[in-house]
């Protein structure tokens, strides 16, 4: 958003009545459809310095650098984190197989998908503008943003499951980290005891101070079921 908003502005310097439209701007009441980039876009074209084809151009790089801005607008976060992710994750994976009873006969929910005899945990978070109160989709932050932003992966258990999946989601990309159990347990960035008397559960942060420590976790949307197996055997490994 931040980009598109030099665009138009730079384009906004070579209108003439601009201070004007920069006014009005001020006290604009915006309803949906209509709002201030509806009303700049709409003078730009008036007055010829934005053509029908720039304007073209810049819809699509704006669609380009948001496409998953989309996921933003999911507001509850059981149905990001269980309905999106889990659905997104199975169709990149598409072996996975929910657990059950008759797969898993110690089953209750531990865990969210079984591939193999892999249990694997899946986690996500949205990066947002930390220092923003407002909805979601405006403090969305493209992967590029040199703000600050705060991930929370929260009620982590890594005694229910051999393998944990991070799936985070920026306005123009998703990036995934696969993790054992075991190396999630061990992290400095993991906290235990998120609620008091659940003991063996905690969550993981992730900040832009510390995200590139999960480097060699992060995995191509096309490496996922590799990279899952990887990580049980280092988990087997570990354990036994």
């Amino acid at each position: 958003m931040e980009h598109l908003q030099e665009q138009l502005d730079l384009l906004l310097n070579q209108v003439t009545g601009a201070h004007a439209i920069r006014t009005r701007l001020e006290n604009l009441v915006s309803v949906y459809p209509f709002n201030e980039y509806e009303y700049v876009i709409s003078h730009l074209l008036a007055a010829d310095v934005l053509s029908l084809d720039a304007y073209y151009e810049l819809r699509d790089e704006y669609l380009a650098r948001n496409m998953f801005l989309y996921i933003f607008e999911i507001s509850a976060p059981r149905t990001f984190g269980e309905s999106w992710a889990q659905g997104h994750l199975k169709e990149l994976v598409p072996d996975l197989q929910e657990p059950s009873k008759k797969l898993d006969p110690d089953y209750s929910g531990q865990y969210d998908f079984l591939l193999g005899g892999i249990k694997i945990e899946v986690k996500a978070s949205r990066a947002v503008d930390a220092d923003v109160n407002a909805p979601l989709y405006v403090k969305a932050l493209a992967s590029d943003s040199k703000k600050p932003f705060w991930m929370n992966f929260q009620q982590i258990k890594p005694g229910c499951c051999h393998v944990f999946v991070w799936v985070a989601v920026w306005r123009d990309t998703i990036k995934y980290w696969v993790q054992a159990s075991f190396e999630v347990e061990n992290s400095p960035h993991y906290s235990k005891g998120q609620h008091r008397g659940n003991v063996g559960e905690g969550q993981l942060h992730l900040r832009q101070d510390n995200i590139r420590d999960f480097d060699k976790f992060q995995v191509k949307s096309d490496s996922l079921r590799q990279a899952i197996i990887d990580a049980h055997e280092r988990e087997g490994s570990q354990r036994s």
